[in-house]
Order: C-alpha cells, then sequence, then structure tokens
C-alpha cells in the first residue's frame, strides 16, 4: 500500500542512501552483483521496438555501458543510476527465442487517454496472439511499472504483459491534478475503459486482470462491475476488510516489538495507538509500515521490506525520466492523502460477495500488511465459477516478488489455461 513506500523513502534516508552495498536480502533473492548484471543487460544499443531514440540516445547507453562496465564494484549500481538519469525514458526491446517471422513482439511505452486524462502504460510480449494480462499496482499510488517489468520478464514468453501507471502514480501523476476524480469508483471506470482498449487493440475478448494490494481492491470492484471482459481474476495479498486488516496489521507489529524485547518500537507504536488514527495519520501510517517491514511482515525475513525492491526499480529503470522518479514519491503522498479516508471505508465481503469468472488468490503465508488471515476468511465466502487459494510459504506481502519463479510458473501453469479457454486461443 502507500504506507509502505512513505516507509521506504523513511528508512532509505534513515540508512544515509539509495542503495547500501552490504544489504544482501533483496526481494526476488538477487545480489548486488546479479543487479549489476541484470540492469547493464538492459542498456542494449539495439533499436527500440516502438519509439526511437535517435544516434544521440544510442550513444549515451554505450557510453553508460563503458562507464558501468569499469564501475565493478560495490559503487557500480550507484554509478549505473547516476548516469540512467540523463537517459531517455524508452524500454528495451524483446529478443524474442520464437522461430523468425513467428513471434510477432512488442515493446512499447505508450501514454493514452483514460477517463479524461493522460495516463501511461508498459506492453511487453514476444508474441502478441498470446493472452494479455494487466497488472494493477498497489498503493494508491505506487508505481510497479518499473520494478514489475523486470519481474514478469519471463512471463512476456507466454502473455501479452501490461503494466500501468494509475491517475496520480509515476508518470501518470499529472492526472493527480484532477482531484474530483480521484475516487475508488474513478479508478474504477479507469481499469474497464484501459482494458477496453486493450481488447480492441489485441483483437482479444477478455483478458486477464491481476491486482497487489489497493489493486486487489480495483480489481475485485472492476470484475464485478464488468465480468464480460475478464478471463480470471487474479488477486495478490488480497484486501478484504480495509479496516480490519489495519487493526490486524496493527497488533501483529505490537506482538512482534513485544517478542523482540525492541523497547523503541513498542514506545513508537504506543505513540501513536491503533488504528483509526488520530491526528497526523499520514505519520502514525508510516511508522507502523516502517515497524512492520523491520519485522518481516511485509517481506518475509528482511528487516528492511520492499525498499530494495522500490528504490531499485526507480533508480534503474529505463522507463523513468528523472522527473517521474520525483514524481513517484510525490504521487504516493499525494494519493495517500486523496484516497485513504475512503479506502478505510473498503469492505469486500459485504460490496462483493460474489464474482462471475474463476478466481485466484494469491497469498504470502506470513503477509501482515494485509493480512493472510483476512483474505482466507475472504475467498472462504466468496462465490464463484471457480476458485484457487493459492499460499507462498516463503513471502509476505510480494510474493509475486519474493518467490518470482513459483509465481511465473503459477501463472504459465495455471492460470495461462484458463485464459486461452475463455479466449479461444
Amino acid at each position: 500500500m502507500a504506507g509502505e513506500v512513505h516507509a521506504a523513502l523513511d528508512r532509505a534516508m534513515a540508512l544515509g542512501g539509495l542503495l547500501l552495498p552490504d544489504h544482501r536480502k533483496h526481494v526476488g533473492g538477487t545480489t548486488d552483483g546479479a543487479t549489476v548484471a541484470e540492469h547493464l543487460s538492459d542498456l542494449s544499443v539495439e533499436a527500440p521496438s516502438v519509439t526511437r531514440e535517435g544516434v544521440q540516445g544510442l550513444r549515451a547507453r554505450r557510453r553508460v555501458r563503458q562507464v558501468v562496465t569499469a564501475a565493478a564494484g560495490p559503487g557500480a549500481v550507484l554509478a549505473l543510476a547516476a548516469l540512467r538519469f540523463a537517459l531517455p525514458a524508452g524500454t528495451p526491446p524483446i529478443r524474442s527465442s520464437g522461430p523468425s517471422g513467428t513471434a510477432r513482439a512488442v515493446a512499447a511505452l505508450e501514454k493514452v487517454s483514460i477517463g479524461g486524462s493522460e495516463q501511461w502504460i508498459l506492453i511487453r510480449s514476444q508474441d502478441v496472439r498470446n493472452p494479455v494480462v494487466l497488472f494493477l499496482h498497489g498503493g494508491p499510488g505506487t508505481s510497479q511499472l518499473t520494478s514489475n517489468r523486470r519481474g514478469t520478464r519471463e512471463l512476456e514468453r507466454f502473455f501479452t504483459v501490461v503494466n500501468w501507471d494509475q491517475r496520480g502514480a509515476g508518470k501518470s501523476y499529472a492526472a493527480i491534478a484532477d482531484t474530483g476524480r480521484m475516487t475508488i469508483d474513478q479508478f474504477v471506470e479507469d481499469t474497464g475503459e484501459l482494458t477496453r482498449h486493450l481488447l480492441a487493440r489485441f483483437h482479444q475478448d477478455r483478458l486477464v486482470l491481476v491486482g497487489h494490494s489497493w489493486g486487489s481492491i480495483i480489481g475485485a470492484l472492476t470484475v464485478a462491475r464488468h465480468p464480460d471482459l475478464f478471463s480470471c481474476y487474479v488477486g495478490i495479498g488480497q484486501v478484504a476488510d480495509m479496516a480490519g486488516g489495519e487493526a490486524a496489521s496493527y497488533r501483529w507489529t505490537v506482538e512482534q516489538a513485544r517478542r523482540h524485547h525492541d523497547r523503541r518500537a513498542v514506545a513508537a507504536l504506543a505513540r501513536i495507538g491503533p488504528p483509526p488514527y488520530r491526528g497526523d495519520w499520514q505519520r502514525a501510517v508510516v511508522t507502523q509500515r516502517r515497524l512492520l517491514g523491520r519485522f518481516g511482515g511485509e517481506v518475509h525475513d528482511s528487516r528492511t521490506g520492499a525498499l530494495g525492491l522500490v528504490l531499485r526499480g526507480l533508480v534503474c529503470s529505463r522507463e523513468y525520466t528523472l522527473g517521474d522518479r520525483i514524481n513517484f514519491f510525490r504521487g504516493v503522498m499525494g494519493s495517500m492523502e486523496l484516497l485513504w479516508p475512503e479506502l478505510l471505508e473498503v469492505n469486500l465481503r459485504e460490496t462483493v460477495p460474489e464474482l462471475r469468472v474463476p478466481v485466484f488468490f494469491v497469498e504470502g503465508r506470513h503477509d501482515h500488511e494485509a493480512p493472510a488471515e483476512l483474505a482466507e476468511q475472504y475467498f472462504d465466502a466468496l462465490a464463484a465459477p471457480s476458485k484457487e487459494l493459492v499460499w507462498f510459504e516463503d513471502s509476505a506481502h510480494l510474493p509475486h516478488a519474493e518467490e518470482r519463479d513459483r509465481f511465473t510458473r503459477f501463472m504459465v501453469e495455471r492460470v495461462r489455461p484458463v485464459a486461452t479457454r475463455h479466449d479461444g486461443l
């Protein structure tokens, strides 16, 4: 949720830097060395599939490769980050493994008009005949366009993967100016409109909708309103009862602080008190999320939560300009301020008791940000043509990133057959 990024920024500043080489625990299980290699692979000088950057852009990428390759050491990621800010926005080309002339690839970073505002989507696939999957990021306002692009790389062989910066988030930050449309209902309408746009573009009847955290609220509400647009729904870190979840998350954090004999954490939690928070509620949410992350309730077996994932995606992204990086944090803060009060009223057990498409819930066994026990209760009560609850035993709130390979197998082996069956592919 948005509080996790507030807390991530708070932790990053407290740690005194954007990326620390000695933090070996990273989301997705990669180390700094693996991350450098991964980012170097993104600096290919091949022509992009959609937007041509010209000779100047290609020369800039060559210079970046030369400098970062020479850096070879703990400072390599920081050197890459510093130079990456100067590059024009784009997305790496698709390297298709299919036979020449068979695979129809797409790698497009595009601006589209949705709900009366300009918003950005990233589309990547080795073959556009594959079923379309639309990811809804968490938050509100917490874009995952950059981090999710790396996390879903293997899915590009089997799906046309769409990541979307929702209104007010990341590259779509400017849409926050229309504050009257910063409502849950408008996000649901935006999702329906974007879905219809994608279906028309790729000549398909239905797509797979995947919602994470805040995105699982928008996802469930959209599928309930427009079931004819979707082959199935995947909820990751599914939110059920927002107010109940906040209360349970606070109680767990207090219990962990006491169990670890962390007197400062116990005192900090006592000062903010249990939700609903009074006074400076944003600071209270940040405090609780920061401590939740310290005790592994956001990312399992991590003391820094989603910090590494968020910051690596931002610092090393090719899709974001320097302005987009700044707007990422502006979007988190602004979206939280505008949407949090309405968000606390959400109770999907009451408003969405039924979904008329196949449903999958992907839950981290150790998720205490959107408490997994509440998601399980909602799953048990939810009516659907078919439903499956999939537990990720070594994950907390980000199972798709914490156990990336398992999530990829799940999407290919369980979700893709449902998508192809419903769309006649």
